[in-house]
């Protein structure tokens, strides 16, 4: 059924113009159906699963949003030798599941607690933080391939997983995917104890040696506390977690560029060859003048930003007051005020080390 839908009600940003078609399915025969009825129609498609890392432009959409909203997981097989594998609907909430997977003792999710969005979009952009991805843990996806009129299971090995980058994501334009996740299978070690603490801070926090193991369910509280402290945790008394998390990706540039900068840059190698480093893009945004909550009032004179990113005195965007690499919606921002904020960072970031940051974030109907 279509209806008349703004957006940005479906996004963790909360901007985005309305849905020329809207359309809900919880099934899979739903979700291909649709798929199907648009494809024939020769309308555009945009896929919503849980919104957290899209930027949808304020015109809207002048075509059908799939939202997919299957629910649920099934327990393929569970055995002490190969773990547990976990069929997930691609609908499922992504942070429901994570923690569903530490009190069944199913071990390897437990540091990607607290990321918004639905399971079936983990493996788009090779979801990750502290220390993980969900590369190292997915079995298999099965998708509806747009182009063949089929469905397909992707294994790992052919979903060619990069740093914030799959086949599924190389194939998606504006979007619009050619390959439509229908459900994620993990393959996870049966146990208590979480995977090897690959994140110096985490491991800080839990008082273990970067690369020991922690009690699962601690370092889920210790994650979500984390992410809480950066804004990364929603919450609807919290604007700084009206955004899509980090905005930019950490760059990864030659290593000759990375020598350029100054000794205190965080680096790490990336690459088998060493020829390749990736920087943190935090790093780069606070060192090139753009602290917590810049674009915030008395911030704004020199910042070039939109007039109306500031009316009456009160920005509609910023980065987070808790995290540089989160562009925010203080309330009543458009899809041209949290851009605003995002152009003057990258081209600050590029006017002072040369190096252009690249967004992690879906641009729908806009750009930067």
């Amino acid at each position: 059924m279509s209806e008349t839908v703004l957006l940005s009600s479906l996004t963790t940003l909360g901007v985005g113009g309305p849905a020329r078609n809207y359309v809900e399915a919880a099934t899979e025969p739903d979700i291909i159906a649709a798929v199907r009825a648009a494809d024939s129609a020769g309308e555009p498609l945009l896929i919503v699963g849980g919104g957290s890392n899209l930027v949808i432009s304020d015109q809207g959409f002048e075509g059908t949003v799939l939202k997919i909203a299957s629910q649920g997981y099934a327990v393929n097989a569970e055995d002490s030798c190969g773990g547990a594998a976990v069929v997930v609907q691609a609908g499922h909430n992504w942070d429901d599941f994570v923690h569903q997977s530490v009190l069944h003792a199913w071990s390897g999710l437990e540091a990607l607690s607290g990321i918004p969005g639905s399971t079936g979009a983990t493996p788009v952009q090779n979801v990750g933080a502290y220390g993980a991805d969900v590369s190292q843990t997915i079995a298999a996806v099965r998708v509806w391939d747009r182009e063949n009129n089929a469905v397909h299971t992707f294994t790992n090995h052919e979903l060619k997983f990069g740093y914030r980058d799959s086949i599924i994501k190389a194939t998606t334009v504006n979007g619009s995917p050619r390959y439509v996740v229908l459900t994620v299978e993990f393959q996870l070690l049966l146990g208590r104890m979480s995977a090897p603490v690959k994140y110096a801070e985490l491991a800080r926090r839990l008082d273990v040696e970067v690369g020991r193991r922690a009690n699962s369910l601690e370092l889920r509280r210790t994650v979500l506390a984390l992410r809480a402290s950066k804004g990364m945790v929603l919450d609807p008394a919290d604007r700084d977690t009206f955004s899509t998390g980090s905005f930019f990706t950490n760059p990864v540039v030659p290593a000759i560029v990375a020598d350029g900068l100054p000794l205190d840059a965080p680096r790490w190698p990336a690459g088998e060859d060493g020829g390749l480093v990736k920087l943190s893009a935090a790093w780069l945004i606070e060192h090139a003048g753009f602290a917590k909550g810049y674009g915030l009032a008395g911030e704004l004179a020199a910042s070039g930003l939109a007039e109306g990113n500031n009316h009456a005195g009160t920005p509609h965007a910023s980065l987070s007051t808790k995290h540089t690499l989160a562009v925010t919606n203080r309330g009543g921002a458009a899809a041209e005020d949290i851009l605003a904020v995002a152009r003057e960072v990258r081209n600050g970031v590029e006017r002072k080390f040369n190096i252009t940051l690249h967004p992690e974030p879906v641009l729908v109907g806009c750009s930067l």
